[in-house]
């Protein structure tokens, strides 16, 4: 069985207008746990970007910025890179190791469907690996018994 991008993709990500102020965007990924936002401008399906951390850290804290007179759209990395539903996770992980990202957006047809962290990929690899472990080990003890 091959995972496909789907298949391990978050779909509960935080969405906001690039209009937003960018202390409402931080104060809700604060409240939710998230370390990104979604960016969108014009409809809630048109990608202008992520944000994250990082975002915050760089242009807002560091500069002493107003967070609530700046648009979360100004401060977002707007270069997204993205994959299909149905890309071969290891061509995902592989995507994300080359370009040094720990996020990559799944869409299709320019519509956001999911997001893809380094923590899906280790939480999802981890449950297969533990799966493949117990299988080796339940046919190592069949062949014990056998032998």
């Amino acid at each position: 069985m091959v995972l496909k991008a789907k298949d391990i993709m978050d779909t509960s990500f935080l969405t906001f207008d690039a209009e937003t102020d960018a202390l409402t965007c931080a104060q809700s990924m604060v409240e939710k746990r998230r370390g990104y936002a979604v960016i969108t401008h014009g409809g809630p399906t048109k990608l202008a970007g992520i944000v994250t951390e990082w975002d915050f850290l760089q242009r807002i804290v560091a500069p002493s910025v107003d967070a609530s007179g700046t648009r979360v759209g100004d401060i977002a990395s707007s270069a997204v890179h993205s994959c299909a539903p149905d890309a071969p996770t290891d061509e995902v992980v592989t995507k994300m190791a080359t370009l040094g990202i720990r996020r990559i957006v799944v869409e299709r047809d320019g519509q956001v469907l999911g997001v893809i962290t380094s923590r899906n990929v280790l939480a999802t690899f981890r449950q297969y690996i533990d799966r493949i472990s117990s299988e080796i080990a339940g046919f190592q003890s069949n062949q014990t018994a056998l032998g």
